[in-house]
């Protein structure tokens, strides 16, 4: 146990035969229960899991019949976790990209009542040197766009998969209804607002170990991916925690802007069209165009503010 909590260490892994074992070893002595989630995985990760959990017996191995995806591998550590009481629940990958001597970190803010939920932030971290350059600019495209989507402003390397939880979060997400694929990262921090659960970032250093198969899929095609999910989440959000559970004026603010703003910027460009082909048009249309553009600003970005305020 770690200062009196039962702590478990959940472990997605889909063919990781070359880094599981390194993974598992460094596991530190307090973690009570060690959930490596075998998700359909065509090679000898299973074995190596087997193996190594008859000399280490928190070593729990669940598997998947069919790959049904990182998210759904650690829902189902998750649930499994809280189904054996463990008060607090880390989440580390099975490829050794995930310091277990951070742990402590994950773990104390959630033990000294400060957050429900702690996700790694890799830019805390004295140096980034290590992290492909690719990556550090898809990574902050998409912390910018999971901010907005997830109302958590003050957080960022929203990609960052190692992550601690309570049991009560666990227990409270309708996880049937959660993003299972890549991207579950950044969809579990809209529903986790959506709840008021409070996060934090802490710093948790990075690894990379040039010449191992670390990352499964390329940065492009996750953005391409994530965004329309993101886009989508946002709007849920809105409903669910400004109209349903609670109704905020900033979702007016929202609503107007995002009518406003498409509308302003179309007629601009019909007027534009018109200008080129057509002939001159009169001064309260362009006066018009103006005001709708300007509007709409303003109110996307009160709308904005709104919600900042809101989530503080």
């Amino acid at each position: 146990m770690y200062k009196k909590k039962k702590v478990a260490l959940v472990i997605p892994a889909y063919n990781e035969e070359k880094l599981i074992g390194p993974t598992l070893k460094g596991v530190p002595k307090y973690v009570d229960r060690v959930y490596v989630v075998d998700d359909c995985s065509k090679d000898g990760t299973a074995k190596i899991v087997r193996e190594l959990s008859k000399k280490d017996k928190r070593l729990h191995l669940l598997q998947h019949k069919e790959n049904r995806g990182v998210g759904q591998a650690i829902i189902t550590g998750y649930k499994k976790a809280a189904k054996d009481n463990c008060d607090i629940v880390a989440v580390v990958g099975g490829d050794n990209q995930m310091d277990p001597a951070d742990l402590p970190n994950f773990l104390e803010p959630i033990i000294m009542g400060e957050a429900d939920y702690v996700k790694g932030n890799r830019w805390m971290w004295h140096s980034l040197d290590t992290m492909p350059k690719h990556r550090l600019f898809g990574n902050s495209l998409l912390s910018l766009m999971t901010k907005i989507a997830s109302g958590y402003w003050k957080i960022f390397d929203t990609q960052d998969g190692y992550t601690a939880t309570t049991k009560r979060v666990i227990e409270t997400i309708d996880w049937d209804k959660a993003w299972k694929g890549y991207g579950y990262v950044s969809e579990w921090l809209v529903r986790l607002n959506v709840y008021g659960f409070r996060v934090k970032d802490v710093p948790r250093r990075p690894i990379y170990i040039e010449g191992e198969r670390q990352s499964q899929i390329g940065i492009t095609r996750y953005i391409f991916r994530v965004a329309p999910m993101l886009t989508r989440r946002f709007f849920w959000r809105l409903k669910e925690r400004y109209i349903v559970r609670d109704f905020h004026p900033l979702f007016l603010f929202y609503t107007l802007g995002f009518i406003l703003l498409p509308v302003g910027l179309l007629y601009g460009l019909y007027l534009l069209w018109y200008r080129i082909f057509m002939g001159t048009f009169s001064e309260s249309n362009a006066i018009l165009v103006a005001l709708l553009v300007i509007t709409g600003f303003q109110s996307v970005f009160f709308g904005m503010l709104f919600d900042m305020e809101s989530n503080k």
